[in-house]
């Protein structure tokens, strides 16, 4: 393949978009290889097509090598399937809907789990046509609120998606260690740094899933690490160790204390030290039981409820986290005091939340027989020794508190928690039965008696790991491809005015006819300077320049990664580069 930059598409800029926020959107959008098309929506350019369809390509192999067979499912899809999975309520606001002429509603696929399970019950009718893994890679819309970063946060990406299909559990574990161990080839053949980590379904379902986390200062994924062991976790699946239960009739009664001007943890446990309330001097904000109100949003129904939650009071409720906890429900911050003067605002305890009737549910860390300092339900007052079990009940624990560098390892329990951020660049989930068992998917088993089958689903976000590679192999000066997904193996510069030009198309014709690709700067009247800039930021892998040294027979091949420049005659550059074509 031989492209000329005079008649490519592919037009550089020197200067940073205004709207580009992270490296990976920046340097894509410089280096010519997308245009934005629309919030969240993008054009690929010839080079960014090459990119993409070269990580396509590899992932495509690793699919097949595992048994995959690649379908296609339409993206404009009826809403019926996802009624009946209930994921049409589910999803709320993050999918697109509409109507045709006829008023039949229908959605843009954001992933096609009903319509896979439809296809294998419409087809499989014996438990000798399983296992069965279909796979497609295709485009996905998802109404994204706030579309940012470029790629990684968009409207309409590229996604691989496939699904499995066993007769029993053994044979989901057995498909799902097959997905994981392709996703680690898929990612090493692209040169990804990532970090393989335990989560949560969501909107998915099933049991056990993981994440593959591609190492990035910008991820909007924060994972934890342990320094003893080799647990690693999305922050919103990280469980908390829970302390012994103790007795709760053993601590004294309860005590309501006046605490004026405490608005903050730190001023309330000030003045509790200061004036020894409960006897003690010791106080500090883990001591504290901090209630946070909060509504609550179901898929599908109008009224919100009001829910609170309590946390140590040294730690924040954890929004991301309550949300995954609560799925597919939504939570806000809840506003609206005025309408309910029965909650005290900065002075909510858990003494009366029952009497009320407001759902509470607790961090794990409140076990019967602990003893908090926490609101009295009383405008400037608090009040001490409120035992869980004794004064109040809650209705359930839930993982809302955010997760701190240092805590006890949940795994190990002997290590500390180290914290990470990252960009999800592949997801796997042993869904189980929930969408074989809303389709009433079965065949015939080995006994001759019905068996309904049970599903995975392994998702990668193909135009995401093109962003997540960029994200991760750039300097200062653009973008540095792995040469796995390169757009090219070559770029010719042709540095001179004189027989350079002319010579660097013929060169690029030559080693296009080798097997590579090659990328060749035939533009005239551009600078050798502008060149060098322009091959810099675009970022192929190895750089040919046609220089002064032509007439001896010599150009200099450089490489973008190391930066290491060597003098090479023409029948040794064409041998140097020769392996390149060995895939």
């Amino acid at each position: 393949m031989l492209l000329r930059m005079s008649t490519t598409l592919l037009r550089t800029l020197r200067d940073d978009p205004a709207d580009a926020e992270v490296p990976s959107h920046r340097l894509l959008l410089r280096a010519g290889y997308l245009r934005r098309a629309a919030p969240g929506g993008y054009t690929w350019l010839p080079l960014g097509k090459l990119v993409l369809d070269r990580v396509s390509e590899i992932v495509r192999a690793e699919m097949a090598a595992i048994g995959g067979q690649e379908v296609h499912f339409p993206a404009l899809l009826p809403a019926e399937p996802y009624r009946t999975s209930g994921r049409w309520t589910e999803y709320g606001d993050d999918i697109f809907t509409l109507a045709d002429r006829r008023g039949a509603e229908h959605l843009l696929a954001p992933t096609h789990e009903e319509m896979a399970a439809l296809l294998v019950k419409e087809l499989f009718t014996s438990y000798r046509d399983l296992p069965v893994t279909l796979f497609q890679i295709q485009t996905k819309f998802r109404d994204e609120a706030r579309p940012r970063a470029g790629l990684l946060r968009g409207r309409e990406f590229l996604m691989k998606d496939a699904y499995s299909f066993d007769l029993d559990d053994e044979g989901l574990r057995a498909a799902y260690g097959r997905h994981r161990a392709a996703y680690q080839k898929i990612f090493d053949r692209l040169g990804l740094d990532y970090t393989v980590v335990h989560a949560v379904s969501g909107a998915m379902g099933g049991s056990a899933s993981e994440e593959f986390l591609a190492t990035a200062a910008v991820g909007e994924d924060t994972y934890v690490g342990c320094t003893d062991c080799d647990h690693a976790a999305n922050t919103e699946a990280v469980t908390t160790p829970v302390p012994p239960a103790g007795d709760p009739q053993r601590p004294p009664a309860v005590e309501v204390h006046d605490t004026p001007e405490t608005p903050t943890i730190a001023s309330l446990v000030a003045l509790a030290n200061e004036r020894a309330l409960g006897g003690r001097t010791d106080w500090t904000a883990a001591d504290t039981l901090k209630n946070v109100v909060l509504t609550v949003r179901r898929p599908g129904v109008e009224e919100t409820e009001l829910l609170v939650v309590g946390v140590p009071g040294d730690r924040e409720v954890d929004l991301k986290r309550l949300a995954a906890a609560l799925s597919p429900a939504t939570v806000d911050i809840f506003d609206g005091w005025d309408a309910h003067p029965e909650l005290v605002r900065g002075y909510i305890g858990p003494q009366v939340l029952d009497k009320l009737g407001l759902r509470y549910l607790v961090d794990p860390r409140v076990v019967t027989g602990t003893a908090w300092l926490t609101g009295a339900n009383e405008p400037g007052r608090h009040a001490t020794n409120v035992v869980c079990g004794r004064d109040f009940t809650p209705d359930g624990t839930v993982e809302a508190a955010e997760v701190r560098p240092g805590d006890p390892c949940p795994a190990c329990a002997q290590g500390r928690l180290t914290m990470r951020r990252g960009i999800e660049i592949g997801h796997i989930f042993q869904l189980g039965r929930r969408y074989t068992d809303a389709f009433a998917v079965d065949v015939l088993g080995p006994q001759g008696k019905p068996v309904r089958l049970t599903m995975g689903c392994y998702g990668i976000g193909v135009s995401r790991a093109v962003a997540a590679i960029a994200e991760q192999h750039h300097d200062e000066r653009g973008l540095v491809w792995p040469t796995s997904v390169a757009p090219c193996d070559v770029h010719l510069v042709a540095a001179g005015k004189g027989p350079q030009l002319d010579a660097a198309v013929d060169l690029g014709a030559q080693l296009a006819a080798a097997g590579l690709r090659v990328l060749v700067d035939d533009r005239v009247g551009v600078s050798a300077g502008v060149k060098f800039t322009d091959a810099e930021l675009i970022g192929i892998p190895r750089t040919v320049v046609v220089g002064r040294r032509l007439a001896d027979g010599y150009v200099e091949l450089r490489d973008r990664a190391t930066g290491e420049r060597v003098e090479l005659s023409l029948p040794d550059l064409l041998a140097q580069l020769a392996p390149a074509t060995q895939r």
